[in-house]
């Protein structure tokens, strides 16, 4: 054992070597490294064709210009990305995030725990990301057309339902996919729906879509509550976030008889005590476009904390969705000593090593995002299946989908973290359930 996990460590070194001044990409590299050990004890094979090497090196990295002119005449540049990962258990699969904090170690990074997310849906999709460091926050509709036109413009050549799915992320809701689509079907001369994901509902789209990553991780939650004797019912709930995922997180929670106190946009916090009003935070995300703090204008009796944390407030269970290493060592410790008994991760690699560890040391209830947020790639799968099939099916039906892979997901993470011997450690298990999957494929695919 100790011999394997010296020759993962280099590994590790060999991916630091490769990949420099990429740290998120690093960390999410080591967190799932860290598991393989008693895995290639039990498969020597995986070494000696090396699955590891491979599967940590993108079959495809991509990088373009984004030339795109705003409402004054004025042309700026932007840098896009696709990182396709891995195709061994079908077409790439991830969204695309548009932020300015974009570059290629966090498209690796989210691209890297895709290979492993959608492996753990059970459906037949690769891991891929792209994005770009595009700001569409302030920009009018007009910009974000424009620039939406000028990335597809590139990007589509690497794209297609076979090939390459892209899908939503931060910053890319249903107008930047409606964009990039239009100008998808213009140059191609093809109506293909099944290019893009997180489309229109009267152009291809699925129901659930929206709802789905914030559903999902509900779903996963719940059934790691259920896994101890306990439920959502009269939980104190913080999320993180005012997006989609955190905002259908908390309706989710609500129905399955939660409370939701807390949540936050990059400006700040906003506390409620009595429980939060969903329908106006929909108003101000969806519809207005306002921030946050819009919320105490209706309702006096609730608190806005500029740049304040959300972790510092008592909860049982803590879903961060916003973005990554958003929790800490110190907010997980803080977490912990307040009460929280689970912690459920709508974000992609949301808490950082350290918080992680105080999670797994505390034995609480701890959701990874490869497991707990894989319901929004699982039902952009579904979206899929049905623009294969020509077809559109109810939201009963759909969220039922969604329901029933989270519950598999979950079983297949705890059985494995059984079978590892670490009961109940969801990270090992969905490390290692993701991954021997993946690793049996390309060993049947040959070298490729």
């Amino acid at each position: 054992m100790v011999q394997i996990d010296e020759k993962i460590e280099s590994m590790y070194q060999e991916v630091l070597k490769r990949n420099p001044g990429e740290t998120e990409f690093h960390q999410a590299v080591l967190e799932v490294l860290e598991s393989l050990g008693p895995v290639v004890a039990k498969h020597p094979e995986y070494l000696e064709r090396k699955i590891i090497e491979r599967i940590c090196e993108p079959e495809r990295q991509i990088i373009f210009r984004v030339p795109w002119q705003d409402d004054k005449g004025i042309v700026n540049i932007n840098r896009g990305f696709r990182v396709e990962f891995s195709s061994a258990l079908g077409p790439y699969k991830g969204g695309l995030r548009f932020h300015p904090s974009v570059y290629l170690g966090i498209i690796k990074f989210l691209g890297f725990e895709q290979i492993f997310k959608n492996s753990l849906t059970g459906l037949p999709i690769g891991g891929g990301k792209g994005g770009s460091d595009f700001d569409p926050k302030g920009k009018s509709d007009d910009e974000v057309m424009r620039f939406c036109q000028s990335f597809i413009t590139e990007l589509y050549r690497h794209l297609g339902e076979h090939t390459d799915v892209p899908a939503g992320d931060i910053g890319v809701g249903g107008r930047e996919i409606g964009y990039m689509f239009g100008q998808y079907k213009r140059i191609t001369n093809r109506y293909e729906p099944g290019v893009l994901t997180g489309k229109g509902l009267t152009w291809g789209g699925s129901l659930v879509r929206t709802e789905a990553t914030g559903y999902g991780a509900t779903f996963f939650v719940n059934e790691m509550l259920k896994a101890r004797k306990d439920s959502f019912d009269g939980k104190i709930c913080t999320v993180s976030g005012s997006g989609n995922v955190a905002i259908y997180t908390i309706e989710k929670i609500t129905q399955l008889g939660g409370k939701c106190v807390a949540c936050s946009d990059s400006n700040g916090v906003i506390y409620d005590e009595k429980g939060l009003d969903l329908d106006l935070i929909k108003r101000l995300k969806e519809v207005e476009r306002r921030r946050i703090e819009e919320y105490v204008k209706t309702h006096s009796h609730a608190k806005y904390v500029p740049k304040g944390n959300i972790w510092d407030i008592p909860c049982q269970v803590a879903m961060p969705s916003a973005t990554q290493n958003e929790i800490n060592g110190h907010d997980a410790t803080t977490l912990v000593k307040n009460g929280c008994i689970a912690v459920g991760e709508g974000a992609n690699m949301p808490t950082t090593p350290e918080g992680v560890k105080v999670f797994l040391e505390a034995k609480i209830a701890y959701g990874p995002g490869k497991a707990a947020n894989a319901g929004g790639v699982a039902t952009s799968a579904l979206e899929m299946q049905q623009n294969a099939g020509r077809d559109s099916w109810s939201f009963e039906y759909t969220e039922k989908k969604l329901e029933d892979i989270m519950i598999n997901i979950h079983r297949n993470c705890f059985e494995t973290a059984e079978e590892y011997g670490a009961p109940g450690n969801y990270v090992l298990g969905a490390n290692i359930c993701g991954f021997i999957k993946v690793a049996n494929a390309m060993v049947a695919h040959g070298l490729i």
